[in-house]
């Protein structure tokens, strides 16, 4: 019985030495930070800038009939009814407003008006890169109330929607 305690704790040790490991998380000020980069598109001092020849001026907001997965983009189950595009929302303080470590629109975010084959209601948003295809997602997240889908509907995401780093 002893040598196998001996060889739990031995087995341990290798699982521990080659086991992942997980960064403890960000200090608040570089979330901010983070979050100012992204959405707002101010440098991190020292670590990262927006001087690329042709930096993103605007993100796109894409509505969702399904979670489109940490794995997906944002063609993934995104709305496809009849008026739909994804927004544009310029990448600025005008724009965005990041603060605690959080970041919401600075207005409502209004995708266009259902016109016809309205399709299923949508669930979930994502923040990408591009105007259209298969972009990668920055952030995205759940609706609190998903969207009946219905000819006149014009899907919205409030100013009180958040993403938040911690």
């Amino acid at each position: 019985m002893k040598k196998l305690k001996q060889l739990g704790v031995v087995l341990g040790l290798i699982v521990t030495l080659t086991g992942n490991v997980y960064a403890a998380g960000k200090s608040d000020t570089f979330e901010n930070d983070l979050l100012k980069l992204i959405f707002n598109g101010t440098a991190i001092a020292n670590i990262a800038d927006n001087a690329a020849t042709s930096p993103l001026t605007n993100l796109y907001v894409a509505f969702h009939t399904a979670d489109p997965t940490d794995a997906g983009v944002q063609t993934a189950s995104e709305a496809a009814y009849t008026g739909y595009a994804r927004v544009a929302v310029a990448r600025t303080t005008g724009g965005w407003t990041v603060t605690g470590n959080s970041v919401s629109p600075v207005a409502n975010i209004d995708a266009g008006e259902c016109t016809a084959s309205c399709g299923s209601n949508l669930t979930h948003w994502s923040v990408g890169v591009a105007a259209s295809g298969g972009s990668k997602i920055l952030y995205a997240g759940t609706l609190s109330t998903a969207i009946t889908m219905t000819v006149g509907t014009i899907p919205r995401l409030k100013t009180t929607t958040t993403v938040t780093e911690d």
